[in-house]
């Protein structure tokens, strides 16, 4: 029976937002609870988006967090397909698209993030896709197959993870697919020049086409349909569709316009969240990608895109919003499937903040595990095809020691031995 003396809002129905109702209820919070999506599927979890569903190896049910019966039993208020229009924290209210205003105690913004648009000419064209959302992927999930019924051409603007899995996906449709990306190699942000070359073998391998070092100009079109994309270095691709795939925004506008405090973009943007998940408002918290949380381990403010992070962010929210001691100092995770590739990262290590790379094991047969290191101490590990190693990856991070780098990198040498 839900009592009213208090109502708990929460704006964004991503994992992170359904996780966090969740948390509230098996915490035992009996006031209200109301959860906002601007979508009108009930939350969903994002990676399937570009790896199983995507793939057609997955059915659309598969990807809802609940059973859409879940929200009325656990007495979550579910406000579906509503867009959050204006927050008045002095009146502690939020205004709905359709002019409903609702009263919140304590509020939590989840309001992730949405994809970077491409800034040139001819995207109003059809075939010019982006992947966020449900929906999306729906759309491209039809688009891959019949450019592989029809051996169409798709091009991708970034060679980030979306761009990558994109690129297996619609190899394993049959498409002919071009990569273009501004940097020398893919997923430069990530784990630098050094690996960089494994994913552009891999792709190759695959038939991918890289372009590098390009960024695109202008999508030219006939009757309204894509035809070709133009990079600055003037080259042509033939294209039937293209994929922006440059990134994520953070949704911070509602906390911007009401004066809570946000990460400059050039810092990585996000709404501004201490260590508790708590914003320059002490009513209102912020979690998942449109965080920006102050990470003890690492020392920096961290936003973090990832599966994981919306999956243990919405819990730290929830648990901090009903008064619970709470420290979000979690090891940066996430994973990856391309083709017959499978890898999981842990960690923070952005090109320049590492002076070494250790890998361990056999980099040529894709199955290794590469280490970035300062001073001798492990910032971040990322296993490809090798597995049940995330929790001593973890450690050594957590740690903060040098290690022996010698047995760092040697495979019969157990990492748990490396933080006793």
């Amino acid at each position: 029976m839900v009592d009213a003396h208090q109502t708990f809002v929460i704006v964004g129905g991503g994992l992170a937002g359904a996780k966090a109702a969740e948390t509230l209820r098996s915490e035992g919070f009996t006031g209200r609870v109301i959860l906002i999506c601007d979508e009108r599927d009930h939350p969903y979890e994002r990676p399937p988006l570009s790896k199983g569903y995507l793939l057609g190896k997955e059915e659309r049910d598969s990807v809802f967090v609940h059973e859409p019966s879940w929200y009325a039993q656990a007495d979550v208020e579910l406000h579906l397909g509503q867009t959050v229009t204006a927050l008045d924290r002095a009146a502690k209210a939020l205004t709905l698209g359709d002019g409903t205003r609702v009263q919140y105690d304590k509020l939590l913004l989840a309001t992730g993030a949405e994809p970077r648009r491409l800034d040139i000419p001819g995207t109003g064209l059809a075939g010019v896709h982006h992947l966020r959302r449900l929906a999306h992927a729906e759309l491209l999930r039809g688009v891959l197959a019949s450019l592989g019924r029809d051996n169409g051409r798709l091009v991708i603007a970034g060679a980030g993870w979306i761009g990558l899995e994109v690129a297996a996906a619609a190899r394993t449709y049959g498409a002919e697919v071009t990569i273009v990306e501004p940097m020398a190699s893919p997923l430069h942000a990530v784990i630098g020049p050094e690996l960089g070359e494994v994913f552009t073998d891999l792709h190759r391998e695959h038939g991918v086409v890289f372009h590098f070092g390009a960024k695109l100009t202008e999508i030219t079109g006939q009757d309204g349909m894509v035809l070709a994309a133009l990079t600055d270095d003037g080259e042509e691709h033939p294209a039937h569709d293209v994929l922006a795939a440059i990134g994520a925004a953070p949704r911070t506008a509602l906390a911007e316009n009401a004066g809570l405090d946000v990460v400059p973009r050039k810092e990585g943007g996000g709404i501004a969240v201490d260590a508790g998940l708590r914003t320059s408002d002490p009513d209102i918290w912020a979690c998942g990608d449109a965080a920006a949380a102050e990470n003890p381990l690492f020392g920096v403010r961290l936003r973090v895109e990832h599966w994981a992070n919306a999956l243990n962010g919405g819990p730290a929210a929830a648990r901090s919003m009903l008064g619970q001691d709470v420290t979000y100092d979690r090891v940066p995770y996430f994973f990856s499937d391309q083709y017959d590739l499978g890898l999981e990262y842990s960690g923070y290590a952005p090109p320049g903040s590492y002076d070494q790379v250790v890998v361990r094991g056999d980099l040529g047969r894709r199955e290794f595990i590469a280490f970035w290191l300062k001073d001798g101490r492990v910032l971040a590990g990322m296993n490809v095809n090798v597995w049940d190693v995330t929790d001593p990856i973890q450690k050594l991070i957590r740690s903060k020691k040098a290690v022996d780098t010698t047995a760092l990198a040697d495979p019969n040498t157990e990492l748990a031995s490396l933080v006793e």
